[in-house]
């Protein structure tokens, strides 16, 4: 694993000692992590979101749809 030093005011230093302390991360590497892979997650939903807004329009997903989708997995099991 590689090394970043990222320089905080205090204030900001102050906050993510709290959250370690709070929240149950043994380090302040810990907490910035999580809040990295939250961000890719949320980019990533994102992403999908604006992927799918994108996408044409498929069949409704009325009661016939989720009728025949229910078939569908009983004839496959």
């Amino acid at each position: 694993m590689s090394t970043m030093n990222i320089s905080l005011p205090a204030t900001l230093r102050s906050f993510v000692d709290d959250q370690v302390r709070e929240r149950g991360y043994g380090t302040s590497s810990e907490y910035v992590r999580e809040l990295i892979r939250e961000d890719q997650d949320r980019q990533m939903l994102r992403a999908l979101l604006v992927d799918g807004a994108a996408s044409p329009v498929g069949m409704p997903a009325d009661s016939a749809y989720f009728t025949d989708l229910r078939n569908r997995i009983q004839r496959a099991t």
